[in-house]
C-alpha cells in the first residue's frame, strides 16, 4: 500500500510539472496575442471582425491559467495531508505517555486530514488515505484510553483517615477528632483526592475523548476507578453494605456504637468525600456536558448505597421501645444533611442518588412512628401477673415516664414525623394522640395490677404513686405543653382522690375503734357507780363499762399496730406526697384519739395495768405515723430510660 501511495504521489508530481510548463507557454502566447491585437487595433480598425477570434482565444487562455492554478493548489493540499498522515503514523504507534502534548497535536492533524478526505473525493488515493486515517485515529483513541486509565489508576488512592481529620475544624488531637462530628456551621476544607499536577493531564485526555467520540469508554473507566477508590475509603472508615439480618444479630451495645459511628461517617461522606468527588469530576470533565453529571452519579452511587444500607437495615430490624431514640437520632442527622445531599447530587443524572437519600429519611421516620405504636400495643398486652407488694412505682411506669420525657428532646422531629399542625377544630394532633395513647395504656395496665393486690389499700396506694409519677414526669418535660394543663389537673385530682380513698380504706377500722357509738349508756352508768360507790348494780355497771372501754382501747392498739407494721414496708417514693399523706392521716386520727382519750381515758387510767390499754399518747401516735412508708426510694427525675420488666 505504501509503494502504491508513493507511486501515486510521484505521478501527481510529474503532472504538476507538465502543468507548470503549459502555463508558461500559455503566458507567452497570451502576451504575444495581446500585443498583436493592440497593434492591429491601432493600425487596422477595418479588420476588427478578423481580430475577434484571437480575443476569444486570449480569454480561453486566461481561463485555462486559472484552472491550472486551482488544480495546483488542490494537488498541493492533497500532498500536504498525505504527508501529515505519513508523519503521524510514527507518533500514533508510540505511547502517549512519552509526550502527551505532541501526541494530542498529532491526533488533531489526523482529525484535520479525516475532515479533508471526507469532504474532498479524489479517487482511490483519497479513499485509501481516509481508511488509513481512521485506523490511526482508532489506535489513538485506544492509546488515550489506556493512558487515561493508567494515570487515573496510579493517582487514585483511598483517602487516609488522618487526611480527613485534617479537613475538620477545631482539631485538637487525632483521638478527639475521631470521636467528634463535623460542626454544621463550620467551613470545611475538602480533601485532595488526586495530586493537582495530574488533573490537567486527565482533563486533556477527557476532552480529547469527546472529540474522538469515545467519551463513553472514558466515563466507564472513571466510574470504575473512582467508584472502587471511594468504596475503599469508606471501608477504611468502617462502612460496608449490611443487611437487616446482620444488624439484628448484633448486640445492643455494639449496635448503638455502630449507629454513632455511622452518623459520623455519613457526615464525613456528605460534607467531605462526595463534594470532593464532585469537584474532581468537574475539573476532569470540564464544560457543560450531561455526561459529566452522569459520570459523578455513577462513581458515587454504589458508595452511597453502601453508606445508606446501614440506616435501611436499622429501620427494618426488629423494633423495641428504646430503639426509637436511635431512629430519631439517625432521622435528625439525615434530615440535617438532606439539603447538602440535594446540593452535591444536583442534576437529572443524580436523581436516583437523591431519591436513595430521601427514601432513607422516610424509612427512618416510618420506623420511629411504628416503634411508638408498637410500644403502646406492648403496654396493653403486657402481663399483669406481677403484682405490687409495697405500692411503689412500677418499673413500667418509671420507664414510660422517662420514655416520654426523653422523647421531648426530639419534639421538632416528632412533629415532622407525625405531620404535626395546629388544629383549629379542637381535635388532637397525631403526636398528642400517640402520647396520650401511651399514657392511657399504662393507666389501664396499672388498674389491672391494682385490682390484683390482696390488700385493697395497697392497690389504691399503688395507683396513687404511679399516677403521681406520670404527672411529675409530664410536668417536668415539654410534654406538658402537648397534653395541656387540663390533662395535668385531671390527673392531679385523680391522685388526690386515691389519697382520700386510701385514708378511708386503710384507716377506717382504726377510726371505728375510736367511735363513741355503743359506749354512751355504759359510760353514764359507770359514772354514777363511781360517784356513789354503792349498790351492787352500780358496781356491776362500772365493771361492765370499763371492760368495754378496755376492749375498745385494746382493739385500737391492735388495729393501729397492724396497719403501721404493714405500711412501714410500703413505699411512697415522692417525699412531698408521703409527707402530705401522713399529715392527712394524722389530721383525722389524732383529733379522734385525743377526744376518745379525754372522754374514756379516766375509766381506765386508774385501773390495774392501765398502760396496757392506753399504750399511746397522741405524741407517740404522731411519731409512729412518721415511720409509715419507710421503704421509700427517692425519685431521681433525671434517670435514664431502662428496659422495663413485668
Amino acid at each position: 500500500m505504501e509503494r502504491a501511495a508513493a507511486a501515486e504521489t510521484a505521478l501527481l508530481r510529474e503532472k504538476a510539472s507538465l502543468l507548470r510548463e503549459s502555463m508558461r507557454r500559455s503566458e507567452a502566447v497570451r502576451e504575444g496575442s495581446a500585443a498583436a491585437v493592440d497593434s492591429i487595433g491601432r493600425r487596422m480598425a477595418a479588420v476588427d471582425e478578423a481580430v475577434r477570434p484571437a480575443q476569444a482565444r486570449t480569454w480561453s487562455a486566461y481561463s485555462a491559467h486559472d484552472n491550472v492554478a486551482r488544480s495546483l493548489r488542490a494537488v498541493e493540499a492533497v500532498v500536504r495531508h498525505l504527508d501529515a498522515v505519513r508523519e503521524a503514523e510514527s507518533v500514533i504507534l508510540e505511547s502517549a505517555s512519552k509526550g502527551l502534548t505532541g501526541y494530542l497535536d498529532t491526533v488533531d492533524k489526523l482529525k484535520s486530514a479525516e475532515d479533508f478526505f471526507t469532504s474532498n473525493r479524489i479517487g482511490k488515493a483519497g479513499d485509501d488515505a481516509l481508511k488509513r486515517v481512521d485506523e490511526l485515529l482508532h489506535k489513538a483513541a485506544a492509546e488515550l484510553e489506556n493512558e487515561f486509565s493508567r494515570v487515573l489508576s496510579e493517582c487514585s488512592k483511598p483517602v487516609e483517615l488522618e487526611q480527613l481529620l485534617k479537613c475538620l475544624p477545631s482539631r485538637s488531637s487525632a483521638k478527639d477528632s475521631a470521636e467528634s462530628q463535623p460542626n454544621p456551621g463550620a467551613v470545611l476544607s475538602l480533601p485532595t483526592l488526586i495530586e493537582p499536577r495530574y488533573v490537567p493531564r486527565l482533563s486533556k485526555l477527557a476532552q480529547k475523548s469527546l472529540q474522538l467520540g469515545c467519551h463513553k469508554q472514558f466515563v466507564k473507566i472513571y466510574r470504575d476507578t473512582r467508584s472502587s477508590t471511594l468504596e475503599l475509603t469508606l471501608k477504611q472508615l468502617g462502612v460496608e453494605y449490611v443487611t437487616a439480618e446482620e444488624v439484628q444479630t448484633a448486640q445492643a451495645e455494639s449496635r448503638n456504637a455502630k449507629i454513632t459511628h455511622w452518623i459520623r461517617c455519613l457526615q464525613i461522606a456528605v460534607k467531605l468525600l462526595f463534594p470532593s468527588e464532585r469537584a474532581l469530576c468537574d475539573q476532569i470533565f470540564e464544560g457543560k456536558h450531561a455526561w459529566k453529571d452522569h459520570c459523578f452519579a455513577a462513581a458515587t452511587s454504589k458508595s452511597l448505597l453502601n453508606l445508606l444500607s446501614f440506616g435501611q437495615a436499622i429501620s427494618k430490624s426488629k423494633t423495641s421501645p428504646d430503639k426509637v431514640f436511635l431512629l430519631l437520632d439517625m432521622f435528625d442527622r439525615t434530615l440535617e444533611l438532606q439539603s447538602e445531599v440535594e446540593a452535591v447530587f444536583a442534576g437529572d443524572e443524580c436523581a436516583e442518588n437523591r431519591k436513595s437519600a430521601s427514601t432513607l429519611v422516610k424509612c427512618l421516620a416510618q420506623a420511629a412512628k411504628k416503634t411508638l405504636i408498637d410500644f403502646k400495643d406492648s403496654i396493653v398486652k403486657e402481663s399483669p401477673k406481677n403484682t405490687s407488694t409495697d405500692g411503689d412505682v412500677h418499673p413500667l411506669t418509671s420507664y414510660v415516664g422517662n420514655y416520654i420525657k426523653y422523647l421531648m428532646d426530639y419534639l421538632s422531629s416528632l412533629k415532622l414525623i407525625f405531620q404535626e399542625s395546629s388544629n383549629g377544630d379542637g381535635t388532637k394532633s397525631g403526636l398528642v394522640s400517640e402520647i396520650s395513647g401511651i399514657i392511657h395504656a399504662v393507666e389501664t395496665n396499672l388498674d389491672v395490677k391494682a385490682k390484683q393486690c390482696k390488700d385493697h389499700a395497697l392497690g389504691i396506694l399503688f395507683l396513687m404513686n404511679n399516677i403521681n409519677y406520670i404527672v411529675r414526669s409530664i410536668r417536668s418535660s415539654e410534654a406538658k405543653d402537648l397534653v395541656g394543663d387540663d390533662w395535668i389537673q385531671r390527673r392531679r385530682r385523680t391522685v388526690q382522690q386515691h389519697a382520700t380513698q386510701y385514708k378511708r380504706v386503710a384507716w377506717g377500722k382504726v377510726l371505728d375503734c375510736l367511735s363513741a357509738q355503743g359506749l354512751t349508756s355504759s359510760v353514764g352508768s359507770a359514772t354514777e357507780g363511781i360517784a356513789g360507790s354503792v349498790g351492787s348494780i352500780g358496781s356491776h355497771s362500772s365493771t361492765t363499762s370499763t371492760s368495754v372501754i378496755k376492749a375498745r382501747f385494746k382493739s385500737f392498739n391492735k388495729q393501729f399496730e397492724e396497719v403501721c407494721q404493714t405500711q412501714m414496708n410500703w413505699a411512697i417514693p415522692d417525699n412531698e406526697l408521703r409527707d402530705n399523706l401522713i399529715l392527712a392521716v394524722a389530721e383525722i386520727l389524732l383529733p379522734a384519739y385525743r377526744s376518745f382519750l379525754k372522754r374514756f381515758g379516766p375509766l381506765v387510767e386508774n385501773s390495774h395495768h392501765a398502760s396496757k390499754y392506753m399504750k399511746y399518747t397522741p405524741e407517740a401516735l404522731e411519731q409512729t405515723l412518721g415511720n409509715l412508708f419507710a421503704k421509700k426510694i427517692p425519685v431521681n427525675w433525671d434517670t435514664d430510660c431502662t428496659k422495663h420488666s413485668n
